[in-house]
């Protein structure tokens, strides 16, 4: 009983983390998902690929944005922890 209730600290802990997985996720799937629903509409080849991509380019440029916060703290970390073992 203990194990679940460690397991499940560990996923409160990290819960915004699995938000911005599942963000990530669905804005690397929002230009499949469009396609499908557009063709499901019936409309043009030519458009459904058009609208496709441009929407899978601006889920990327807000996925760059997402994860870019999460690079720069890491690549901080190290020059931090790079730093201080100068220092010694």
């Amino acid at each position: 009983m203990s194990w679940i209730k460690k397991e499940l600290g560990y996923i409160k802990d990290s819960f915004s983390q699995i938000v911005n997985g599942v963000i990530v996720f669905l804005l690397a799937s929002s230009g499949l998902l469009c396609a499908i629903y557009l063709r499901f509409l019936d409309l043009n080849g030519t458009i459904i690929s058009f609208v496709g991509i441009f929407v899978e380019i601006i889920a990327l440029v807000l996925s760059f944005f997402i994860l870019k916060k999460h690079i720069i703290t890491k690549e901080e970390k190290k020059e931090d922890n790079s730093n201080k073992k100068s220092f010694k």
